[in-house]
């Protein structure tokens, strides 16, 4: 994983924030209000409801473990994450949540469960099947940036089979977003990729489930409470949100809004 996003990934172990200086409420320094920015993974369903809700938000993605690094340096007043685990299927953004200091005051709010899985060519030309058949020779595989969280679903699941990433056919350059995934694909340029249902869906691609995930955002608790969040949390409960859902495919957002770890 890139050492600059102050994040390291031993494999088969925990994602854990690296803190290099103590936050500025520890130093007796007075804490500064973050920006209006929301970071942290990309997914187009957040990105639509960013923009429609009218809350003066904008939307920065970068991957899960740099946005969440960026948030903890109070770069960003929401991160979104979708954080996988090596060895077994445990709710990795609330372990993470609660094994890390410098989020002891954050509150994590569900914002999706999403479907992600392998984004392969219409009709499936190689008949592709399953994470194995993604680590056969001469499958060329588009991935994330090191810490986003499809490329730790990834390395996930290759771990589950005694798999390992280095035996992948990598194609460069690395995609920012699930959609640069889909593009690679269109274009010729690779044969798969890890994104979610509502990527391939709205590219026109094939898509083997491999999992639901839990997407959700972090937000420090006297951030919660202020006017720009709420009007983005109000947002997630209106019919617009729950037709747009529905039309991408692949998303339950019936605890959109609702807190699932609270300091």
């Amino acid at each position: 994983m890139a050492q600059g996003h102050g994040f390291s990934q031993p494999p088969r172990h925990r994602l854990r924030l690296v803190s290099t200086t103590a936050p500025a409420g520890e130093r007796g320094l007075a804490v500064s209000d973050p920006p209006p920015v929301v970071g942290g993974s990309h997914d187009p369903l957040l990105e639509w409801a960013l923009r429609e809700c009218n809350a003066g938000l904008v939307y920065t993605p970068e991957g899960s473990a740099a946005g969440l690094q960026r948030f903890v340096d109070g770069g960003l007043v929401a991160a979104a994450i979708h954080l996988h685990a090596f060895s077994d299927d445990s709710d990795e953004n609330v372990a993470v949540m609660r094994s890390e200091q410098r989020l002891r005051d954050a509150v994590l709010v569900g914002f999706a469960r999403r479907e992600q899985g392998i984004v392969v060519a219409k009709g499936n030309p190689l008949d592709l099947a399953g994470i194995r058949d993604v680590a056969s020779a001469g499958i060329r595989v588009a991935v994330r940036p090191a810490g986003a969280g499809a490329q730790l679903l990834l390395e996930s699941l290759l771990a589950r089979e005694n798999l390992d990433v280095s035996k992948l056919t990598i194609v460069t350059p690395v995609c920012p977003t699930g959609t640069d995934i889909a593009l690679a694909i269109q274009a010729g340029r690779a044969d798969c990729g890890i994104a979610s249902r509502s990527v391939a869906k709205a590219a026109g691609l094939d898509f083997i489930s491999m999992a639901w995930e839990r997407f959700d955002l972090v937000v420090r608790q006297r951030e919660y409470f202020r006017p720009p969040l709420q009007t983005f949390f109000a947002f997630l409960t209106t019919p617009a949100m729950n037709a747009r859902a529905q039309a991408a495919g692949g998303y339950d957002i019936s605890m959109a809004g609702q807190i699932r770890l609270a300091p």
